[in-house]
Formats: structure tokens, sequence, C-alpha cells
């Protein structure tokens, strides 16, 4: 059972799995990204009921953009028609969304998916009580590469900590307490590199299209269980 005294503030999911999910089914590959949708859609539910105040998810890496155009292109046009119809949703939720990452990284990525993520993100940034982080055309070296571009253009010769956190694409968000990722690969691929120093990391079995409330469950549970000491003793 969940303690509710103790629950992540920020979690972020690796959305992985979804090709593999929808092979192993003799479906194509699109079948998993659609599936992948709805779980997203499951998941958010999940952690606004827990009381999760933060959901990152890694949607599209600079990496994918290797993939062929059609895939490529037919992701475009889910996370385009899930922000259109989930916005209103957010705003009812009181939930912000943040989009991590570099829109202009490729010339794959078409303007009216951009457009569509830019809308949102004015629509709903009033919104106060949960913040949705979409990383999308997201790499965390790339990240950290832009952040230090910016400070040398505006002049900075010494860099602390909080230069480079403050130009982060997730600047002023608290980072995650836990990361999760889908499809039992045990690595986080240039996911949050920065912000999750000193997160927990837990790689779960499930492909992310199977991903559910109870699965959510699970994972705060196990996080309660650890002893985060930052570099502390017991």
């Amino acid at each position: 059972m969940i303690d509710p005294n103790n629950v992540p503030r920020h979690i972020g999911f690796i959305m992985d799995g979804n090709g593999r999910w929808a092979t192993r089914r003799g479906l194509p590959r699109t079948a998993g990204h659609k599936a992948g949708v709805d779980a997203l859609t499951r998941v958010l539910e999940a952690c606004n009921d827990f009381g999760v105040e933060v959901v990152s998810v890694y949607a599209f890496s600079t990496e994918n953009y290797k993939r062929k155009d059609a895939e490529c292109a037919f992701i475009f046009d889910l996370i385009k028609q899930f922000i259109n119809q989930k916005t209103q949703d957010l705003i009812k939720n009181d939930t912000r969304l943040v989009v991590a990452g570099d829109l202009e990284y490729s010339e794959k990525l078409d303007a009216e998916t951009k457009n569509a993520l830019l809308k949102a993100v004015e629509e709903t940034k009033e919104c106060k009580s949960h913040t949705f982080v979409l990383c999308f055309s997201y790499g965390g070296r790339h990240e950290i590469v832009d952040a230090v571009n910016m400070l040398i253009k505006e002049g900075k010769t010494e860099l602390t900590e909080a230069d480079i956190e403050s130009k982060l694409y997730t600047a002023g968000i608290d980072d995650p307490d836990l990361v999760v990722r889908a499809s039992g690969e045990q690595r986080t691929s240039n996911y949050l590199m920065w912000q999750s120093a000193y997160a927990e990391l837990m790689f779960v079995k499930d492909f992310w299209p199977d991903f559910n409330k109870n699965i959510v469950e699970k994972c705060i549970v196990e996080y309660q269980r650890r002893n985060r000491r930052f570099g502390n003793v017991n």
C-alpha cells in the first residue's frame, strides 16, 4: 500500500517497447505507438490520483530521428492528436504542459506539430497543481551542450551547476525522484542525464503499452522501500 506521505514528487517515464509490443502480437509498429498513447493517458491519470505533482515522459529522442520518415511522421501525428485532444483535460486538472527539447533539431519535424505543442504550452501556462513534461525532440547530451552554449553567448567564463541548471529545458522544475523505464532494458538512453543524477532508477519488464495504474502503484511502493541518502550515511 502506498504511503501518501512519501510519494515521489516527480516521476520520469521512459516509454519503451511500443514496437516490440506490437510485433509480438503480429501487429504493425504503428499499432504499438497507438497503444502507447493510451498507456500515457492511463499513467497520467494514475499519477494524478496518487498525488504525483510532476510527470515527465520520454516521448521522442533526438536519436529517434534516425528512424524511417514514415514512422517519424506517424509518431508526430499521434503526438499532435494527443495534445489537441488532451489540452482541455490538462487545464481541467490544473496541469501545466512543458515541452522539453529542441523543436528545431530536425527538418523532419513539421510546423503543424510544433505549433500544436507550443499552443498547448501557452494555453496551460497558468496551471499550478501539476506539471506534465513532454520530452520531445529531446537528448540529454544535446540539452547540456545547448545550456553551455547559451551561457557562453552571455559571456560566462566560469560556470557553476546553478548556471547550467538555469538553462536546461527543465529549468525551474524539481529533478525527478524516480525514473522508470519500461520494456526491461536497463539503461537511461540519454534521458534527463543531468536531472536524474540522484533519482531512483527502476527497470520494469512490462512494455509501455501495458502500463496501467497497477504498475504505477507497484513502482511507487518499491520507491518507498528505498533509502535515499544523497551521499550521506544512514
